[in-house]
């Protein structure tokens, strides 16, 4: 009776450390499997970002001078959560640990937008454009200079 039981629990034994390995097995070949899925997703570049953001610099001007305050608030916000994202998936880049260095200048903006204000909005939009350009120089791409733009990005956007 006694090697009847020891066989049983032998049996149960191993079946039990044979599912674990199966188990074991089978995730690793899902994380495999995922690993691979990862590696090949597209990830915006950092100049794919900085070019939205240029996008957005340009419009958020011509919004602010037509006193669309509206499309404003719209287009300082767009700038703002690209910058989130190039923190969130540009974040090994240098480059990212900057980015911070904007949000004193962001939210000049922001608040000129706020209260309405077209003297405050060209100084802050100035001092916005200016830090852009200090960042780009402390990351050494200083060659990148950003400036009021003279005209409108889009012919097909109105401003008013």
């Amino acid at each position: 009776m006694k090697i009847i039981f020891y066989f049983l629990v032998i049996i149960i034994v191993s079946s039990s450390c044979n599912q674990q390995a199966q188990r074991t097995g089978a995730l690793q070949s899902r994380i495999d499997s995922l690993e691979k899925k990862l590696a090949t997703t597209y990830k915006p570049g950092f100049g794919e970002f900085m070019s939205s953001i240029q996008v957005h610099h340009a419009k958020l001007w011509f919004a602010g001078k037509n006193k669309n305050w509206e499309l404003a608030d719209f287009e300082i916000h767009e700038i703002g959560e690209t910058l989130d994202a190039i923190k969130e998936y540009q974040n090994e880049r240098e480059e990212s640990k900057k980015i911070d260095m904007l949000k004193p200048a962001l939210d000049a903006v922001n608040d000129a937008i706020q209260k309405k204000d077209s003297s405050l909005f060209n100084s802050s939009y100035l001092l916005l454009t200016s830090t852009c350009n200090n960042c780009h120089k402390a990351v050494n791409f200083g060659f990148n200079v950003v400036k009021v733009p003279d005209s409108p990005p889009f012919s097909n956007q109105a401003f008013k």
